[in-house]
């Protein structure tokens, strides 16, 4: 009988969890594997990812490969995987309990930090931004909120106006961004923690000018946006690639080999001048294989 892969995303609504499924699912079949879904239907959602951790135990999969939708909170139910013997590869967020024997990732704060000193040349080094900061309850939200901070300190003449919370959601940021709009009369730049929130800003906007919006992830429709012209940058966040390595690491382990314990991929600014590579459905995007990722990421 083939190996069964749990997965486990944080939602349905960021296309950026699309991406980690399809990457998961690529490799599980080119391996010659089986996966199966865990997701909560409301967004990043405690309880019910509780409940699947559960589920996904009593269903007794050969490995799992985990994304926890809050930092400590699901720690206790993720703690069962170890206590039955199931192996854990996580991705894009840490797990802060348990044994997990390989993390992959990117460096939050150090693209967020990438990306915000981009924005901060682009408008010349001065100005007022609006911030829109991811789900308090993420580990990425608070790395790329200090990356923020970071290029901030290294920027004196940019100054935050407004600094508000949009839960990586792109109905809450549209939402946040209406609401705020009358204190927001002459900013010179959006800074969003992903680019769901981005194009929650851009829905809101509609066909209006205003200041340049940058976001993280490159998701397809913010690369549209960019070739539209109506965004300014993001960042390849590739947790498509992430949920591929880490299968490809569970697979690894039970075949018996050993595994370094944390992967972290090289991340690049995506704009008008290199769009072009990322300008595909997600179906279609090639995932760099195992050696490729080995060769180009930080390995520990």
């Amino acid at each position: 009988m083939s190996p069964r892969i749990a997965v486990f995303t944080k939602n349905r609504s960021n296309p950026a969890y699309e991406a980690a499924r399809h990457g998961a699912d690529r490799t599980a079949r080119r391996l010659g594997v089986a996966t199966t879904h865990y997701v909560p239907e409301r967004p990043d959602n405690v309880i019910e990812q509780i409940a699947l951790i559960e589920r996904a135990i009593a269903e007794r999969p050969d490995a799992v490969v985990f994304t926890p939708v809050h930092e400590t909170e699901v720690n206790d139910a993720a703690l069962g995987f170890d206590a039955a013997g199931i192996p854990v590869f996580s991705f894009v967020t840490k797990a802060t309990a348990g044994q997990p024997l390989c993390f992959v990732g990117s460096d939050d704060r150090a693209l967020a930090k990438d990306i915000a000193g981009y924005l901060f040349a682009k408008i010349g080094g001065r100005g007022e931004i609006f911030i829109l900061e991811g789900t308090p309850a993420s580990a990425t939200s608070h790395a790329r909120l200090k990356g923020f901070q970071e290029a901030l300190a290294e920027h004196p003449d940019i100054t935050v106006r407004l600094s508000l919370c949009g839960e990586y959601q792109r109905d809450v940021a549209r939402e946040v961004y209406r609401s705020a709009a009358d204190k927001l009369h002459g900013i010179d730049a959006i800074l969003c923690a992903n680019d769901v929130m981005a194009l929650g800003v851009l829905d809101e906007r509609g066909s209006a000018k205003g200041p340049p919006v940058v976001g993280i992830n490159a998701i397809p429709e913010a690369i549209k946006a960019i070739a539209a012209g109506t965004m300014l940058a993001t960042v390849n966040f590739d947790a498509m690639t992430m949920s591929s390595i880490a299968t490809e690491a569970a697979v690894r382990h039970l075949r018996g080999e050993t595994l370094p314990s944390e992967v972290m991929l090289p991340v690049q600014v995506v704009d008008s001048t290199n769009y072009a590579h990322f300008d595909m459905p997600f179906r279609d995007r090639v995932c760099p294989s195992w050696d490729e990722v080995m060769a180009s990421a930080s390995i520990r």
